[in-house]
């Protein structure tokens, strides 16, 4: 069990001002500084541990792309000796190395349980913007650090960040290919299926509690929705191929590509595997479809137009647009959380590159470009960001990148290809 205590500080916004428009086109990172945290309890001697808590701090917040994270060896003051409570704080020597923000520490470890204070300072004007004290397990420190981030975006940005969701792979890793989970962060991958066969699309429920994939054991591609924590689930088993699942926003209601009555169509189906709806229907090849944040349209990939291309149809209307035009093959399109962009895979100069276009048809920018190829691209759920593998490095990865293209780094390392990730919503835990 974890506990949170607020410290010494106003719930209320930091007086109107946003320090981070995270709809801005290009963000200036805030130079940030976060000494390694202070032991509390008298002779107590945790230098390790606080040398541990503040880089998972630091790691953590560089990995938004809204912080530039300064070097300690640049601090002018000793983190152990120096004053934790505001009115301690000698804020110009943190102004005078340059920092804008300030995160201090202190932490205290009896046997097994663990208490950490966290305090963000706006160093200009020396004022508190969020303290919060958590009182865990020496094993939850990872939560605590990702609680306290939460916290801090929030405050400076006015969204929830990140800290509590996942990331759903494809890994090659025992020789087929098999769904992973990890944290948003690469941290701590494990195995999710165990087909021996292979799988394929994962594609999160908007509650984070289920999965729905394409699955090969029996043989043909079958459509599969399974509990995340619980060993519960249903098989759509249907002639032909059933592919692509994609949830509908705030309901437990998913399309996918279905064959069983021919050429490849989109679906709607309840989670639970029975068909309610055919939403597409043209003698063409329609698949890949993904919602809009309200659920009032989505957008799929078709060759209706006599290469693969992205249309968006309006669920109330029926209505159906061509969304692509430049070059013949644009796919695996993904709607933004925000709701005003599609991320997609285009194929220009012999290689797969991931584009973003607005969903009224602006020029599409390149987000991508001469690192081999770049494929499912999928948002983080405040739309910040976007995972995608790639083979830049050789065998396919999963990489990370701001949505705007900048600060594309890898996100993790398995044995075998990693491909095809999916961002989950955030999720809740006790």
């Amino acid at each position: 069990m974890l506990f949170v205590t607020l410290v010494a500080c106003s719930n209320r916004p930091c007086h109107g001002r946003v320090y981070i428009d995270i709809n801005a086109p290009y963000l200036r990172k805030i130079p940030t500084a976060i000494p390694i945290f202070k032991g509390m309890s008298a002779g107590q001697s945790h230098a390790k541990l606080g040398r541990m808590l503040s880089g998972l701090l630091a790691e953590t917040v560089e990995f938004t792309g809204f912080f530039k994270i300064l070097d300690r060896e640049s601090f002018l003051e000793n983190p152990q000796r120096a004053g934790f409570m505001q009115h301690t704080i000698n804020f110009k020597n943190w102004t005078d190395v340059g920092a804008e923000l300030l995160i201090k520490g202190g932490f205290q470890c009896k046997g097994d349980v663990l208490e950490v204070e966290l305090r963000l300072f706006d160093t200009f004007s020396g004022r508190l913007i969020v303290g919060r004290r958590y009182t865990g397990r020496l094993k939850d420190h990872r939560r605590i650090i990702y609680r306290f981030c939460d916290e801090v975006i929030l405050r400076l940005t006015g969204h929830r960040g990140i800290f509590s969701t996942q990331i759903a792979f494809l890994s090659t890793t025992t020789g087929t290919k098999e769904i992973y989970i990890a944290g948003f962060d690469g941290y701590n991958p494990r195995r999710f299926t165990n087909t021996g066969t292979i799988t394929l699309f994962p594609a999160w429920s908007s509650d984070g509690k289920w999965l729905a994939y394409t699955d090969y054991r029996h043989g043909k591609p079958e459509l599969f929705v399974r509990h995340i924590k619980e060993k519960r689930g249903t098989v759509v088993s249907l002639e032909g191929s059933s592919i692509t699942p994609a949830w509908v926003p705030g309901r437990f209601a998913l399309a996918a590509s279905l064959s069983y009555e021919g050429n490849p169509a989109i679906y709607l189906l309840t989670g639970n595997g029975k068909i309610t709806k055919k939403l597409t229907r043209h003698w063409g090849i329609d698949v890949a479809p993904t919602w809009s944040p309200d659920g009032r349209e989505f957008a799929f990939v078709s060759n209706r137009s006599g290469s693969p291309q992205i249309f968006i149809k309006n669920i109330e209307d029926g209505n159906i647009r061509r969304l692509t035009y430049e070059g013949n093959y644009n796919t695996s399109p993904q709607w933004s959380p925000r709701g005003n962009h599609v991320a997609y895979v285009g194929w220009k100069n012999s290689h797969l590159d991931i584009y973003l276009i607005g969903i009224h048809a602006n020029s599409p920018i390149q987000l991508t470009r001469d690192a081999g190829n770049n494929e499912s691209p999928t948002w983080s759920p405040d739309g910040t960001l976007i995972a995608f593998s790639s083979t830049r490095e050789g065998p396919s990865r999963v990489y990370v990148m701001n949505a705007n293209g900048t600060d594309q780094r890898r996100l993790l390392l398995l044995e075998g290809e990693q491909t095809n990730p999916s961002w989950s919503p955030r999720l809740t835990s006790d």
